[in-house]
């Protein structure tokens, strides 16, 4: 029987192509956040983490933190426990708070951990909580946006005080990967929920991180959110808060950028949004200049020539 063999062409002009990104990003700190719904099944969960282990093998040093909403939804509907969101944010009693750590310290963190194992890499599950990572304060009364004027209690959702990225630096250095649940604490001890972009917003900064990278079910930022071909190749603070003043940023997406602003001022070099639903879309993001998604930069001055010829190009 006469069979054909790949042409390995492909492979070595994708491995030339990628190694002066492998060059310039070995060393570096990424931050690498993913909501929930990409752990809804473990093929999901696969594609991403194997994508992540190729970055840690390289020699970057990479940060994961990881949401839990989709599968938190579920457990408090099976225990018959209302979901509340506000403004993208989640509110939180005494019984979700309890939920939240069996679901976030406990399934995702674990489900992670396990495909790291089978894919070799040396991960380590932490949460905001371990040696002082997030400090943080019960969220007090705030003015609802819808006009009302009403005061809304989140319930146990924090707001960070500090971060102490002292344990990350140490795992990092020894070559592990970090993988960070966002439940977190006061300094009396009371377990707080806090929004995993903004959790991972804020280890990026106090990491300095070359990227912060947000997994999300949307292709990237939209214009129109109701149209994925709007889809924002790059923009800057100045454009995200345009897009915010003309109602272009809804739901989920108001509360990544809050965090993608607070990770830009607090020194990230650059964010990244993407969809865990197209296929590789993490490594094309970082790999190549077109990337898949949308990348936001303090100034767009900072973008490189072949950056923002690609990103005229396509816009």
């Amino acid at each position: 029987m006469i069979t054909s063999r790949p042409d390995p062409s492909i492979a070595v002009r994708a491995l030339k192509s990628a190694a002066p990104y492998i060059r310039m990003y070995k060393g570096k700190v990424f931050v690498i956040k993913a909501g929930g719904a990409v752990f809804a099944d473990r093929e999901s969960t696969r594609a991403l983490i194997e994508q992540v282990a190729i970055l840690h093998q390289v020699g970057i040093k990479t940060v994961l933190v990881h949401g839990g909403g989709p599968q938190l939804d579920q457990l408090q509907a099976a225990l018959g426990i209302e979901t509340r969101m506000i403004g993208g944010r989640r509110v939180t009693d005494q019984q979700s708070i309890d939920a939240t750590a069996m679901v976030l310290n406990g399934l995702i963190n674990t489900r992670i951990l396990a495909i790291c194992r089978e894919l070799a890499i040396e991960a380590i599950g932490v949460s905001g909580v371990d040696a002082g990572l997030i400090r943080a304060h019960k969220r007090p009364l705030v003015r609802s946006g819808d006009g009302s004027g009403d005061l809304v209690d989140y319930g146990f959702v924090g707001d960070i005080d500090d971060v102490d990225t002292s344990a990350i630096e140490k795992l990092l250095a020894d070559g592990l990967m970090p993988v960070v649940s966002p439940l977190s604490s006061d300094a009396g001890g009371t377990l707080l929920n806090i929004n995993a972009d903004t959790v991972a917003a804020a280890i990026g900064a106090g990491l300095a991180a070359e990227k912060l990278v947000l997994c999300t079910g949307a292709p990237g930022i939209l214009e129109r959110p109701d149209e994925p071909g709007s889809l924002i190749s790059y923009t800057d603070l100045k454009g995200l808060k345009k897009l915010r003043e003309q109602g272009s940023l809804v739901d989920g997406m108001l509360p990544k950028a809050a965090a993608i602003e607070n990770a830009i001022r607090g020194g990230v070099r650059r964010v990244h949004v993407i969809s865990y639903k197209t296929g590789d879309s993490l490594l094309a993001e970082v790999f190549t200049n077109e990337g898949t998604g949308t990348l936001v930069v303090a100034d767009l001055n900072a973008l490189t020539p072949a950056e923002q010829h690609v990103a005229s190009a396509s816009a």
